[in-house]
């Protein structure tokens, strides 16, 4: 009998044995491209790409995915605001076939142009391509130019685009503060997506320091009866947005990628803050009596 109990225990074991062999050949086969994407992704973080292979790939006409890659390097760099850089992301914003290298130069731009340059972006929100528009959409959130405030409303109201695009359009119209963009901020929260009528009603809150909910005849009561010169005198201060959180155990594990945040700042167009890097906070004021340092002449 104890021979018998001895042989069954051993088969049990070789079972369990072989299932576990099993379920981790699985596992490791249906993850060895997320294993594979980690290990890439820890070599091009511990070995990053210089700078001269980030401009070869942004100009391979022969590899869109290495355009895209190169743009988006360039574009979230230090050193992405050098002249021919910018003359490059103006290039691919107006003539480039490819949307996905096309998004990723609307981007770029949109940190490194110039307030004329929200006139070529906002041309883009007319793309055939939905994330090209999305992408235009939070790029005139960085760049602040009159100019385009209209084309950006009229997209606005237009309930046949994404929603996603209409709530980034609501998100920077808060940097305008006049009659147009008020009234069609106001119609958005008669939208039929409540994350288009909460981004509206954020851009009100902003341009005009009051707060009356996502009702449409208040805002509109308030409008009629409020004096002219005082409508959009108790505006806050506008930033654009930008993705933070806190980060989490499992950020710290992959410790050769941990996330950093870039920080909300000034349109350009609003005010000239100075050039800082991407993920730099802004400068602190300095008290009257220190003497500011002398800004980097090549802006990087």
């Amino acid at each position: 009998m104890p021979a018998l109990v001895d042989s069954i225990c051993a088969l049990i074991r070789r079972a369990y044995f072989f299932a576990t062999l099993t379920i981790f050949a699985f596992a490791f086969a249906s993850g060895c491209d997320t294993i594979g994407s980690d290990f890439r992704s820890m070599g091009e973080v511990l070995s990053p790409a210089s700078p001269q292979e980030a401009a070869q790939w942004a100009v391979d006409t022969t590899d869109a995915e290495n355009m895209r890659r190169g743009v988006v390097l360039l574009g979230t760099s230090s050193f992405g605001g050098v002249d021919a850089y910018v003359k490059l992301y103006r290039f691919y914003v107006k003539d480039m076939k490819d949307p996905l290298v096309q998004a990723a130069a609307i981007s770029a731009l949109s940190r490194f142009g110039r307030p004329e340059d929200a006139v070529l972006i906002a041309e883009r929100l007319t793309s055939t391509f939905p994330h090209v528009r999305l992408a235009a959409a939070i790029a005139l959130q960085r760049l602040h130019n009159v100019a385009v405030a209209e084309l950006m409303w009229r997209k606005l109201q237009d309930e046949s685009e994404a929603q996603e695009t209409r709530i980034e359009l609501a998100v920077g119209l808060g940097q305008y503060q006049q009659d147009d963009s008020f009234q069609a901020l106001v119609t958005a929260l008669d939208h039929s997506e409540l994350t288009v009528n909460l981004a509206a009603l954020d851009s009100l809150r902003m341009m005009t320091g009051n707060d009356l909910g996502i009702d449409r005849m208040r805002w509109l009561g308030w409008y009629s009866t409020a004096p002219v010169s005082k409508r959009f005198v108790a505006q806050n201060i506008y930033l654009y947005p930008t993705y933070q959180r806190h980060l989490t155990f499992w950020d710290y594990v992959v410790f050769w990628d941990i996330p950093k945040w870039e920080w909300p700042g000034l349109p350009t167009g609003i005010a000239d803050t100075g050039a800082r890097k991407t993920y730099e906070p802004p400068p602190v004021a300095k008290p009257a009596s220190v003497e500011p340092p002398v800004a980097n002449p090549s802006g990087l």
